[in-house]
């Protein structure tokens, strides 16, 4: 097995690569429209819960042991493991993680091709319009164009694996040090425009007034769940992201920078959107369409709202491509580190394999639109093979992976370990350790469970 060779530069090079995987889609497109569908302040309470209670505990879990076991996701759980007596076969947790962000990668990436699509034809073309009709038709025109979404989703691996290729100083830090910066400019300046275009109190009111009342006992375990998947954890990224980091870098303080940020991005996501959602009259419940869709109508009633569209749209690339390095990363760690591959060899090899096992989700849209693999079976009777493989990836293999984590960290490791690579009194590690070894495997188990019931 190779160490670790590369390395982060320094605190701030870490946390803006953290940063940048951890503010992904999920952040930007899918914050929004959850809490657009589910009610709002309520929704954003438990969603911070949520954070508090199993993301950060997760997060310095993973950061300390990527540090201790200086190696990629498995090895690092393996090293780890055996240093303190407990059974290796633990590193599975590891596998498992980096087989579902390869997995994740693979429609992520179409997902991020759909984001490269709308700014190359905002740019070319302008707006559909203010008509729905015509909004719509531009969506599914891209829906129904497969060999258009392979080449999009085929650039953007192949932009990921340049990045990768190049190492991670030379590469991750020095894109994500570019990304950043760029990320916060456009989401405050979109925060600042949709400001100015009215609907910015009914936003407040949305996004902050709390009423229990009418909020469900469902709607609060899917915020928890948002929060638990929206940073990352439980795929081996932090884990494989912290074996670089020195020990001159504070992990404790990397990890709460990445969950504020985070957060932070988020809530500014909502206020670009909402603002031009009230303004208009339109529904903020509308789901995953509130950003292909329904804001493209908001856009196109505006002053220089092909400008705000196009600036929107790069927005949610930059947010996809720093989670999909992250992802890529996972894997080409592993194959380099642990079976010696070079890492051109690793990032080319990779994003073939994602881009090969992504058409399946390209062909869901379209030519295999109709087809239901488990139809037989009513959970999953009008699911497709995208369908299946989102839930394989969330509703699964994640959940088990991270569970198993907090397990491990909570139970097999002992708070010395925590204390001494994150900086923590004694204390403090106790209560992470308590965190770890209860709270978080019973909120995920809820989180996962949810959707059952």
């Amino acid at each position: 097995m190779q160490q670790a060779t590369d390395s982060w530069s320094g605190r701030t090079g870490f946390i803006l690569a953290a940063v940048a995987s951890a503010v992904g889609l999920g952040s930007i497109w899918k914050f929004p429209y959850e809490v657009g569908a589910n009610g709002g302040g309520a929704f954003v309470l438990f969603y911070v819960l949520g954070l508090t209670l199993i993301v950060v505990p997760l997060l310095l879990a993973e950061f300390a042991i990527g540090r201790r076991g200086a190696a990629d996701a498995a090895s690092s759980i393996q090293n780890v493991a055996a240093a303190h007596g407990a059974n290796t076969s633990w590193a599975w947790a590891g596998i498992l993680g980096v087989l579902a962000g390869a997995l994740i990668l693979s429609f992520y990436s179409v997902i991020g091709g759909w984001t490269m699509a709308y700014v190359v034809d905002t740019a070319v073309n302008g707006l559909a319009g203010d008509s729905p009709a015509a909004v719509r038709e531009r969506y599914h025109a891209l829906l129904a164009a497969p060999v258009r979404m392979a080449a999009y989703h085929a650039a953007f691996l192949a932009l990921a694996a340049m990045v990768v290729a190049r190492g991670v100083s030379g590469g991750i830090e020095r894109t994500s040090r570019l990304l950043m910066p760029l990320l916060v400019i456009l989401m405050l300046g979109l925060a600042v425009y949709s400001a100015s275009q009215g609907g910015l109190g009914a936003t407040l009111r949305f996004l902050f007034h709390i009423e229990l009342s009418t909020f469900t006992a469902r709607a609060a375990l899917e915020a928890l769940g948002l929060g638990f998947f929206s940073i990352g954890v439980g795929i081996g990224v932090m884990i494989t992201y912290a074996a670089y980091a020195g020990r001159s870098i504070d992990l404790a303080q990397a990890a709460f920078v990445s969950v504020i940020v985070d957060t932070a991005i988020s809530i500014l996501a909502g206020l670009a959107v909402f603002p031009l959602v009230f303004a208009n009259g339109l529904d903020p419940a509308s789901g995953p369409g509130l950003v292909f869709v329904t804001l493209p109508i908001s856009f196109a009633r505006m002053p220089f709202g092909a400008l705000a569209a196009f600036a929107f749209f790069v927005l949610l690339f930059v947010a996809a491509f720093g989670s999909a390095i992250s992802m890529l990363e996972v894997g080409v760690s592993l194959l380099a580190r642990r079976y010696g591959w070079r890492r051109l060899r690793a990032s080319v090899a990779l994003a073939v394999a994602c881009f090969a096992a992504g058409l399946a989700t390209v062909l869901s849209f379209n030519v295999l639109s109709g087809w239901h693999p488990l139809g037989a079976l009513p959970a999953f009777a009008s699911a497709t093979l995208f369908d299946l493989l989102d839930h394989l990836t969330s509703n699964v293999m994640l959940p088990i992976g991270a569970f198993v984590l907090s397990i491990f960290c909570g139970w097999a490791v002992p708070p010395s370990l925590l204390a001494e690579e994150l900086g923590l009194a004694a204390g403090e590690a106790a209560l992470l350790r308590f965190l770890l070894r209860w709270v978080a495997p019973a909120g995920i188990a809820a989180a996962t469970l949810a959707p059952i019931f």
